[in-house]
């Protein structure tokens, strides 16, 4: 029974991010497919979205042959917290390895994480040519405000949420 509601509500949801972001997953497309091959895209997330992250890294890298990369090594993560503060070890990554034209993809469930929004204003800073987010939770939070486009899931659930941002981001 459990698994029944639980999977009969996820797919609800599933369903209604779909259809409430369909037109800006086909931007995402468009952007992806007509990044420069100087440029790359820099994707961004805090626990279970960082393990998004790598994964849909990984598959632009191999299956789309756009250069992607995430700021997920430990001992990276760790040093530049510990010299900088975690507020601002992806806006240093992003200073160190970014540059104009490059796309920023950040998620973040809440939309709230102060590291996610530092590296938004830096990649802003460094006229990225895109700033993709993909959140949830609230549909004003924070991370939110500072895309070009943006992917939004009407849940309060970080499970939901998360796999959702998942399903999509491999979908683009």
């Amino acid at each position: 029974m459990f698994f029944n509601n639980y999977f009969y509500n996820f797919s609800k949801s599933l369903e209604e991010a779909l259809k409430h972001n369909d037109k800006n997953l086909k931007k995402i497309i468009n952007v992806l497919r007509s990044l420069k091959k100087t440029n790359k895209v820099i994707i961004i997330g805090n626990g279970g979205s960082s393990a998004i992250a790598s994964h849909v890294a990984i598959d632009l890298n191999k299956i789309a042959n756009i250069s992607s990369l995430t700021f997920n090594d430990l001992s990276n993560i760790t040093a530049l917290s510990n010299d900088l503060n975690y507020e601002n070890a992806f806006s240093e990554n992003i200073k160190f390895l970014g540059k104009k034209g490059d796309i920023l993809i950040s998620i973040s469930s809440s939309g709230e994480s102060k590291n996610i929004i530092n590296a938004i204003q830096t990649a802003k800073k460094l006229k990225f040519s895109k700033i993709i987010t993909f959140t949830g939770m609230n549909s004003n939070n924070k991370v939110k405000k500072y895309g070009d486009i943006n992917v939004w899931v009407d849940s309060h659930l970080y499970n939901f949420v998360e796999n959702i941002h998942q399903i999509l981001l491999l979908y683009c």
